[in-house]
């Protein structure tokens, strides 16, 4: 069995909650505030320790209060946390999210985030059969020397490149496995899409992203499912009827779900119809980290489910 690095954010999520979000320059009463673990690192390391792969999170904390019970949480899933460092004269990353009829809004102010380097990411011993993840909340260059250092020994990268900006061939290059979502796909693909177009447009956006023939595309849409291009062929997987409370994590317990399935060396078709059920079960509970499901729940819902997948010509 392979096991899963993750390198990337910390935070911690401070939720507002109300009946609509404002509109700029409005103020209007809330209902209460919330405190959740978070940060893209972490809500995918805990949803792929949950769900059974050896995980290991490599990152940054501020020596405060938000650090340490930041770290005492994740000490509580079983992930490996040797390479999470407590980095003085940073704050603890931050996110201020606003929910509002299960849709949020989101300001992350970085902090410790900021300062995983290079030598960060060299530290932890890669083997062939491992994962490697991350995402955009830690320095590019630091993702680059990552998925390098993966590569080298014959470990799978995953990349979700959120928050959305742009990055260079070189970076996409080193990714075997590219999940994002509609938003994500239409600034790097430079296509303007919405989330109710038809599927054959996030196919078409998603074939000039692939570049290497071997790469695997992976666009999640929410409660429509997942579009993929696996060996350049589409895969459609249905969405799944749940009622939404939250969808902060559902984004990353999708790639944790992902990156644990491979892990135990399952296809990926199998994977993505996993992290889809592993999704649903997510959105239906408050917060990030918290929400993500265990392997019992999550077999649960496929025996009564079943989900299913399609391959179009």
């Amino acid at each position: 069995m392979g096991r899963v690095f993750v390198a990337g954010s910390i935070n911690m999520d401070v939720v507002a909650t109300a009946d609509r979000h404002p509109r700029i320059g409005e103020t209007i009463a809330g209902q209460q505030v919330l405190y959740f673990p978070g940060g893209k690192g972490a809500n995918q390391a805990v949803s792929a320790a949950k769900l059974g792969a050896p995980t290991t999170l490599i990152g940054r904390l501020g020596q405060d209060a938000f650090g340490r019970e930041l770290k005492a949480f994740l000490a509580t899933q079983e992930i490996d946390l040797s390479f999470v460092q407590e980095t003085s004269g940073a704050q603890t990353g931050t996110a201020i999210i606003t929910i509002a009829k299960a849709d949020n809004t989101i300001v992350v102010i970085p902090g410790a985030n900021a300062l995983v380097g290079v030598t960060d990411v060299a530290a932890p011993l890669l083997a062939k059969g491992d994962i490697a993840v991350s995402q955009f909340e830690i320095p590019l260059p630091t993702i680059s020397a990552f998925f390098k250092r993966a590569r080298a020994v014959g470990a799978t990268t995953i990349l979700n490149p959120a928050p959305a900006i742009e990055f260079d061939a070189e970076m996409l290059d080193l990714v075997d496995i590219l999940i994002l979502n509609e938003s994500e796909l239409g600034l790097l693909s430079k296509t303007e899409l919405r989330d109710t177009d038809d599927h054959t447009r996030f196919i078409e956006a998603a074939r000039s992203l692939r570049g290497g023939k071997d790469k695997i595309v992976c666009v999640t849409l929410g409660k429509r499912g997942v579009v993929a291009l696996v060996d350049g062929k589409p895969l459609i997987i249905s969405g799944l009827a749940v009622e939404a409370v939250d969808t902060t994590g559902a984004g990353d317990c999708f790639v944790g779900a992902v990156a644990a399935q491979l892990a135990t060396g399952n296809p990926i078709s199998d994977a993505l119809n996993y992290a889809n059920v592993a999704a649903s079960i997510c959105v239906q509970r408050m917060g990030a980290a918290p929400s993500m499901p265990t392997i019992s729940e999550v077999e649960t819902a496929i025996s009564t489910r079943r989900p299913g997948a399609r391959r179009d010509p």
